[in-house]
């Protein structure tokens, strides 16, 4: 069976050299400088560089290539993922969501957009804490692999498993995708702290709180809490609040440091997801009438509201009450 992969930046590469360890692999990306550097040289120059990777793996340009593959890895960013399914025919073969995000407009996770576009496809979400460039060199990781579906799920799971890759079963499609979500927004805060030179203390604080707002939004969407604190939820939340190796954690350092988000979203080839993120799931925990500060306090340093003192003094003025 041929494994397909949507997207060729770092996270879709590195999940290209997973599933080569299993047979054939072939990736699409839109770039093509990617595309060629894949074919030519066996390695994707733009977004992981010096990795060398296995020759099963095939690239193309062409998103049509990939309908005769017996799975696909879907992982183009969030706010790309309805035009990309878009532009697949009709397809009955296993999506495995691996992108992170709520899509803008909508509030749709991304299991909801994709069961829109490719209602006959059966649909998967893989989230976890997974750096790229670790993954890449086969250093050991483990996530979660969410199906409502457990049949396709095991399926799935026994061929992308790896000794060094491994995959924990869920059935909780919801829970596995708002972890991952969340996260990306509350590594964006955990960087202003770091650049701020807030310390240790603030950061392991300011986890703490946010997987509480993780949590809360997470139930509230019928989540469940088991799901949330693992490695979807709380694995990954601590992993992308630790390191510059997360993009939105580096976001975050940045506007800490004093640097506008504007900015630094513009001089980046890849996406922070937090930052597109951040704006749709304070709409949507608003509707639904819960209580998200930090993400309110990303929000309003991503849209320049308000200075990073400002921001932070506001958090830690609030009224004083049970933690919960």
């Amino acid at each position: 069976m041929t494994i397909g992969v949507i997207g060729g930046g770092a996270w879709g590469t590195a999940l290209a050299q997973v599933a080569a360890e299993s047979g054939e692999v072939l990736l699409w990306a839109r770039e093509p400088e990617v595309v060629d550097g894949i074919n030519r040289a066996r390695e994707n120059i733009v977004f992981l560089p010096a990795v060398p990777l296995s020759p099963v793996i095939r690239a193309t340009g062409t998103l049509a290539d990939l309908t005769g593959c017996g799975m696909l890895l879907v992982v183009p960013p969030a706010q790309h993922l309805r035009a990309v399914l878009a532009g697949l025919p009709p397809i009955e073969s296993p999506l495995i969501l691996c992108s992170k995000g709520l899509e803008a407009g909508t509030r749709k996770l991304m299991s909801e957009v994709a069961a829109e576009v490719q209602p006959r496809a059966p649909i998967a979400v893989l989230s976890g804490p997974t750096f790229a460039h670790e993954v890449a060199a086969r250093l050991p990781a483990a996530v979660t692999l969410a199906c409502g579906d457990e049949a396709v799920g095991r399926a799935v799971a026994e061929a992308i498993a790896q000794p060094f890759f491994r995959p924990y079963l869920s059935t909780d499609v919801v829970g596995a995708e708002i972890g991952g979500a969340v996260k990306n927004v509350l590594a964006i805060a955990c960087g202003i702290v770091e650049g701020r030179g807030l310390g240790q203390n603030a950061r392991a604080a300011l986890i703490s709180r946010g997987f509480a707002e993780m949590t809360r939004f997470g139930l509230a969407k019928g989540a469940r809490a088991e799901t949330l604190a693992g490695l979807s939820g709380l694995g990954d939340l601590v992993l992308t609040c630790s390191s510059t190796s997360s993009r939105n954690f580096s976001l975050g350092k940045g506007i800490g440091e004093g640097r506008a988000a504007a900015e630094l979203l513009a001089d980046r080839k890849s996406v922070a997801e937090g930052a597109y993120t951040a704006p749709v799931l304070q709409q949507a925990a608003r509707e639904i009438g819960v209580d998200m500060p930090v993400v309110d306090a990303v929000c309003a340093l991503l849209g320049g509201e308000a200075a990073v003192d400002d921001v932070i003094g506001g958090l830690l003025s609030r009224p004083i009450r049970a933690e919960n």
